[in-house]
């Protein structure tokens, strides 16, 4: 699959116009669209220090790979 990305400015709320693509007619896309959010960042930045926060955590550093692992496989069984 060959993706290719582009930036528009939404002008019309009804249609989107895309120009100089570099697909032959005919050819069969799939059009995905993502709303660019001006709080992505920060709520990114957020995560990750939860994240290490959450792993500084006394209880965190004793877990094992086996331990994830069996924990996984419990939550995937429905235990």
């Amino acid at each position: 699959m060959r993706a290719y990305k582009k930036y528009v400015v939404i002008e019309d709320s009804h249609q989107i116009v895309l120009s100089d693509l570099p697909f032959e007619a005919g050819q069969r896309v799939e059009v995905v669209m993502i709303a660019d959010e001006p709080q992505a960042a920060a709520r990114l930045d957020s995560l990750r220090s939860l994240l290490k926060a959450t792993q500084a955590l006394p209880q965190a550093r004793i877990l094992t790979e086996a331990d994830i692992a069996a924990e996984v496989e419990a939550a995937r069984a429905g235990r």
